[in-house]
């Protein structure tokens, strides 16, 4: 039997490359209000947008500044309860930053690096670099890399729910683009996202709520 996370790749993987272009696909108004508007169309694949490539690609650097968050805490004297957790994190996001990386490649798209990095974008007619939503500012990434034992277990909690829930707020921006998350392996990643992340937001303030006060 192959490991859960060794089949969830090869099946996912699958999704991205093939598109399930003869799927039946939500009617636009029930994500966007019905608006329209030109998307890039490949043969065989359900049309992609500008909203959905700028998703793939800042989620790609989203996940990668969680994976530097959660690969500290095996050397931070964390519980385990959240080393169980960070591991958890690492290996699906790492899996999934592949994914996103190859659907990007697929679609002949430019791939970035996973590093946690701005997120460059035409305001204006000039370029602008921005963060995406959740993600932690210099000082938050150097308060946690310094704490130790439960003050670092407090401080990823609190700073991973931030970090989520910009993650569902880039599903929610993406799904309010017109005509965005068409292409199935999108809807299913952005939805994916939604769920999982809002159930370990869950786990996570449960956890934080057990930890003795500062």
């Amino acid at each position: 039997m192959r490991p859960r996370r060794t089949t969830r790749l090869i099946l996912a993987a699958a999704l991205f490359g093939a598109g399930l272009a003869g799927a039946p696909r939500p009617a636009l108004s029930q994500r966007a209000g019905g608006a329209s508007t030109q998307a890039t169309t490949y043969p065989g694949r359900y049309p992609f947008t500008r909203a959905d490539i700028d998703f793939v690609s800042g989620m790609i650097s989203h996940h990668a500044q969680a994976i530097v968050m959660a690969g500290w805490a095996p050397t931070r004297a964390a519980s385990q309860s959240v080393k169980t957790l960070c591991a958890r994190i690492i290996n699906a996001q790492t899996d999934e930053i592949v994914l996103l990386q190859y659907w990007l490649k697929d679609r002949n798209q430019p791939v970035p690096e996973a590093k946690p990095l701005p997120r460059k974008m035409m305001m204006n007619g000039v370029e602008h670099e921005m963060m995406m939503p959740g993600m932690l500012t210099d000082a938050q990434m150097k308060q946690l890399e310094a704490s130790q034992g439960t003050d670092f277990d407090r401080n990823f909690l609190t700073f991973m729910i931030q970090h989520h829930q910009g993650a569902i707020t880039m599903v929610n921006d993406l799904m309010a683009s017109p005509a965005a998350a068409q292409d199935d392996a999108v809807y299913k990643f952005s939805s994916d996202i939604f769920a999982d992340q809002s159930a370990e937001i869950e786990r996570m303030q449960l956890m934080l709520s057990t930890l003795p006060p500062r």
